[in-house]
């Protein structure tokens, strides 16, 4: 729930309690969505409902962005740069790195036994595994497929298609963590929402100016999400004014449908802010299971859904239907996803976040007389202090 003894300088509503919030259990939401969008191409359902021209997993990544604003804005603002960059490649590097091993070692391997018969070609063909992973081990995805497969699916070529948007998300980190290097950044909120306002202009002209651009398709896909990213940073930016309410939590929703409904094209992106506080609202008095709030598996649904949906898919389970399919894929995926947190994701944060060693107060004596002692560096894994959440 909502703070309700810090109202120091707001205008309205409470702050965000950071532990008591049901954030992690949106985000799982929001993962879970992304799942249920991928069965209608992967089953050969043909396109799925959408909404404005956006599908339920496009809407889904938007509300991850726009979450991950507002949380990635705080972690930036309360840390050093050097301990900001190394908390948010230690939260999306190594579990990014397990599941591309994971995909070579065993999922794609099981696929290709399953079509094939045998193993044979399989470390030799087309995208080889070796190439697989040294070509997208830096979030670039710039291969989808294993071996030329999965094969004899509706959807082939592609064991991973969610990991499209790690890349775009990493940047946005870049870009945050740039923008604050200006004191008056932190100083004031205009700056990040002018920030906000100007991307949503060049979202609103992107065939105009992805012109200047050369047609850079990443450049497009990158201005499609950090509309969302800077809104979430917008509402972080004005916490300390604008607090969480339930009236402008219903308007921010009524207004986000409103401009995705009228302006299709960049009504979405446009709406940004609106969608983030909308959602923190919500996770301010949601309830949430205790498990799920102290643990934050949406990451693992995200990047292992894809493949088992593949896998599934080339056992000959999508055949089933869509609701079978779904929940086969969604226990299995929140599996794996369980094993990546407690193995992969929480060893390694803990690890970053570990406390520096307090160095002693000099006595009387020693503070007066100079040091002539070379001094020992401190520990790498002392480096870093807390951070905010993904």
């Amino acid at each position: 729930m909502p703070s309700s003894t810090d109202r120091s300088g707001l205008l309205f509503g409470s702050k965000l309690n950071p532990r008591r919030n049901s954030l992690n259990l949106i985000r799982l939401v929001l993962a879970l969505a992304v799942l249920v969008h991928h069965s209608w191409p992967l089953m050969g359902l043909g396109n799925e409902p959408k909404f404005a021209g956006e599908s339920l997993g496009g809407w889904a990544v938007a509300g991850f962005f726009s979450i991950s604003g507002y949380l990635i804005t705080g972690s930036r603002f309360s840390n050093r740069l050097g301990d900001f960059l190394l908390h948010r490649v230690a939260r999306i590097m190594p579990a990014f790195l397990v599941c591309l091993v994971v995909m070579v070692a065993v999922i794609a391997p099981l696929g290709h036994v399953a079509t094939k018969g045998t193993l044979r070609g399989y470390f030799s063909t087309g995208t080889t595994p070796l190439d697989y992973l040294f070509s997208n081990m830096f979030l670039k995805v710039q291969h989808y497929d294993i071996a030329g497969g999965p094969y004899d699916v509706p959807y082939p070529g592609a064991w991973n298609g969610s990991l499209w948007s790690l890349y775009y998300e990493f940047v946005c980190y870049l870009i945050i963590a740039a923008f604050a290097l200006f004191a008056i950044v932190k100083k004031s909120p205009w700056p990040v929402t002018l920030a906000f306002a100007a991307s949503i202009l060049v979202q609103a002209n992107i065939e105009r100016v992805s012109v200047f651009m050369g047609q850079n398709f990443d450049f497009v896909l990158l201005m499609r999400l950090l509309p969302f990213f800077l809104g979430g940073a917008v509402v972080f930016v004005w916490r300390h004014r604008v607090g969480l309410h339930w009236i402008p939590g219903v308007l921010s929703i009524l207004a986000s449908l409103v401009i995705v409904s009228a302006f299709p094209g960049w009504g979405g992106p446009a709406s940004g802010a609106f969608v983030a506080y909308a959602f923190l609202w919500i996770s301010s008095w949601l309830p949430s299971p205790e498990f799920i709030h102290r643990n934050d598996i949406s990451y693992g649904v995200y990047i292992y859904a894809f493949p088992i949906q593949q896998l599934l898919a080339v056992y000959g389970l999508h055949r089933l239907g869509l609701v079978p399919y779904t929940v086969a894929a969604t226990v299995i995926t929140i599996g794996l996803a369980l094993a990546s947190w407690f193995i992969v994701e929480q060893p390694v944060m803990n690890r970053v976040r570990k406390p520096k060693p307090k160095q002693p107060a000099p006595s009387a004596e020693s503070a007066s007389a100079p040091n002539l002692q070379p001094v020992a560096p401190a520990p790498l894994e002392a480096a870093a202090s807390a951070s905010g959440n993904r």
